[in-house]
């Protein structure tokens, strides 16, 4: 989340005062000067004096570290306070690359600040879009994704919190599309055989190099189920085509 600093600006000097000359004797009568003026000129000089001497600097004890470099942070120094955390105006920098960030726009990085644009470089780019994801990454098949750009490549439905497949081409699909695209299909009704609802297993019949749905596996002539096993009802090939026992022993006697 990105917050601006706040800074502590340099403390104000204050303006030199100007110091009033010491009042000019006043003369008695006889020469010389009263004994009561002498006393408010001797007051006056001290005064004056004291004006003089630069007066005392008075520091607070440090309390605070420099949330980069860990050094004492003066309290006459300026400072940046954010993170919740004070940097020295210096010190408030890019992690990345080191460009000043007081009173610009940051991301917190794990406790450190990044400029906008290393920021940026350093997040995944999108492996549909190719733009960089400033959001929430979604991570599949190996690769980052914007939420909005993991979805079918068939028919575009968003596959977060989904069951999908990846194709032969690397690409994510829906169940559906999947097995419409990729799974085998029928040599009779030429659909795609795909598993039953509810089952993740694609049941089929593999003959003559061929694949059936096991309803489609049938005699060519008289359209009799047949099946699998050799105990049950046997297909038997013939130019290219599954018969039963049956029709295969009448086109053979022909």
């Amino acid at each position: 989340e990105a917050t601006s600093p706040s800074s502590v600006k340099n403390p104000v000097k204050s303006r030199p005062l100007s110091v009033l000359s010491p009042p000019d004797p006043v003369p008695v009568p006889g020469g010389g000067v009263s004994t009561n003026m002498k006393k408010l000129q001797r007051e006056e000089i001290i005064k004056n004096f004291n004006k003089d001497k630069a007066a005392p600097v008075i520091t607070s004890t440090p309390s605070k570290v420099c949330g980069k470099c860990s050094k004492v942070l003066s309290s006459t120094q300026p400072a940046v306070k954010t993170m919740d955390k004070v940097f020295h105006s210096s010190c408030f920098c890019c992690m990345s690359c080191c460009r000043p960030l007081q009173g610009m726009q940051f991301y917190n990085r794990e406790g450190s600040p990044q400029c906008e644009l290393c920021y940026r470089k350093s997040l995944a780019a999108c492996s549909r879009c190719g733009e960089r994801i400033t959001d929430r990454v979604l991570k599949a098949m190996g690769k980052c994704f914007h939420v909005h750009c993991f979805c079918c490549s068939t028919c575009s439905c968003t596959l977060e919190g989904l069951p999908f497949i990846a194709g032969e081409d690397n690409k994510p699909y829906c169940v559906q599309d999947y097995h419409r695209r990729f799974s085998p299909l029928c040599e009779i009704c030429k659909e795609p055989i795909v598993p039953a609802t509810g089952s993740e297993e694609i049941v089929k019949v593999v003959a003559l190099d061929k694949n059936f749905h096991i309803k489609c596996y049938r005699c060519k002539d008289c359209v009799r189920p047949l099946s699998s096993e050799v105990d049950k009802c046997p297909g038997y090939p013939l130019d290219g085509r599954m018969l039963c026992i049956k029709c295969y022993s009448k086109r053979t006697k022909q």
